[in-house]
């Protein structure tokens, strides 16, 4: 009750002193009032971008961003730049994050999420672009880091929920699409949580610097399946690393019940796993998923918020495959599995929390280390289909070096080898590999930004 009537009075507050607002921010502050200080100058766009070892700010009003950048731990690493807009028929707030872009382009999904305030926002770009620059070059691809965020606003002015319509989805979606244009290619978009391909669809009339597009219109399609490929593939590779065979008879734990553990499911049985035990918050889920492997090794069951049985199942493998921040220091001591190889992004709350899983001696794969698939399935769409596509099929084999069993193995030899956690050890090889320059055009990137500055970028309409 305290939080709506809170957010009454902040929504109040900017409906009455829209114009004569401060003219600086809080990162504790609603994203509105970001939209507030860029609509106030007349504008719809703005910026932060660092360049030739310092930040450039397209707004003064943005300097307690670059503050609260200096003051955080592990946000803001080899990043390039921040951009923002507000979008011109749908009036929502709209962010891209770069970072690392020597490989190539930015390149991962949008987040279509609501967020309380603007340091939440932030956040999650930054660690969210941060992960896909180093899942890029983990991968293989000649890819940079990217993230998009379309914030979604789940309350009307008084504070009240509210349902968004599908006409304003479209908008909205049509609305990033252009964002993504003027961007003039700096950022190639992608689905990610929140989103579907019909909303990929909506950005695509707007834009070509896009992937995860329907098939129907020639893009890759839901990369659901290639996900979970992946996923197991990477237990392949945490087994061979302990000597622990293959995954015949093995039990795995499942947390998540949608798409993409649906296929981790499917392809564990297509293993011969002796049991599969999967949870979701979403009775529908569990229904569905109940219905779709009756009669076989898999037991699916409903976990309501907060409940953490699933943690504590006496498995091979633990898959953390629905929320991120799940691994902590009240989840991990529950951990019975030697193992954990799951789908979700960002699985540890904490750095500190790799070094809570050594301690207990449980193999963890880095999340950007296993669910890559998800990314290689949609990037090169620019490059046409081949059936049985060698280059999508070395991911899964072990003769490339970036094959996802070989880097498994490659980073838990590395984290045995110096005594530090895998996450260390993959962000260490990540982060060297991101280094290398495209072989083509180089840091390309660098100077899309730089002319994005100096045609003053901010001020078109």
């Amino acid at each position: 009750m305290f939080k709506v009537q809170l957010f009454r009075q902040q929504k109040a507050f900017w409906k009455c002193n829209y114009a004569t607002s401060p003219k600086t921010i809080s990162v504790l502050s609603s994203p509105n009032e970001l939209k507030k200080l860029i609509a106030e100058s007349g504008k719809r766009r703005a910026y932060i971008v660092y360049q030739n070892g310092e930040f450039k700010l397209s707004h003064k009003g943005l300097q307690p961003v670059v503050d609260w950048i200096h003051n955080t731990n592990n946000t803001w690493k080899d990043h390039e730049g921040m951009f923002f807009e507000i979008g011109k028929t749908s009036n929502c707030l709209m962010g891209a994050f770069l970072q690392c872009t020597i490989r190539g382009q930015g390149h991962g999904g949008v987040r279509y999420w609501p967020y309380n305030t603007i340091e939440s926002f932030l956040h999650d770009g930054l660690r969210l672009s941060l992960g896909m620059g180093r899942k890029n070059a983990l991968a293989g691809l000649w890819w940079g880091g990217g993230k998009g965020i379309l914030i979604r606003d789940d309350y009307d002015e008084s504070g009240q929920p509210r349902a968004i319509s599908p006409a304003e989805r479209v908008k909205q979606f049509e609305d990033y699409g252009s964002f993504l244009t003027g961007l003039r290619g700096a950022y190639y978009g992608a689905e990610d949580v929140g989103c579907n391909v019909i909303d990929m669809q909506n950005m695509g009339r707007h834009t070509r610097f896009l992937s995860c597009l329907p098939q129907e219109i020639g893009g890759s399609g839901n990369p659901s399946q290639a996900t979970a490929m992946g996923v197991v593939r990477a237990m392949e590779g945490a087994l061979s690393f302990l000597n622990m065979g293959d995954l015949t008879g093995k039990k795995v734990a499942v947390q998540g019940a949608g798409n993409v553990s649906n296929f981790i499911i499917e392809c564990l049985l297509s293993k011969n796993v002796a049991k599969v035990y999967a949870t979701d918050i979403t009775e529908t889920r569990i229904l569905e998923g109940q219905r779709k492997f009756q009669g076989k090794p898999v037991e699916v069951y409903l976990s309501p918020p907060g409940v953490l049985s699933i943690f504590s199942k006496d498995v091979d493998i633990f898959a953390p495959s629905a929320l991120g921040g799940i691994l902590n220091e009240n989840t991990i001591p529950l951990i019975k599995a030697p193992i954990i190889c799951g789908a979700a992004n960002n699985q540890l709350l904490y750095t500190q929390d790799g070094a809570r899983l050594m301690k207990r001696n449980i193999t963890y794969v880095p999340d950007f280390v296993a669910n890559r698939m998800g990314i290689v399935n949609c990037a090169n769409e620019q490059y046409g289909y081949v059936t049985n596509d060698p280059y999508f099929n070395d991911h899964f084999g072990t003769k490339w070096d970036n094959a996802i069993f070989n880097i498994v193995k490659r980073t838990l030899e590395l984290a045995a080898q110096k005594s530090i956690s895998p996450d260390h050890a993959a962000c260490e090889i990540a982060d060297e590999l991101a280094k290398k320059p495209h072989p083509i055009w180089g840091h390309r990137t660098r100077l899309i930004i730089d002319s994005l500055i100096q045609d003053k970028w901010e001020n078109e309409q």
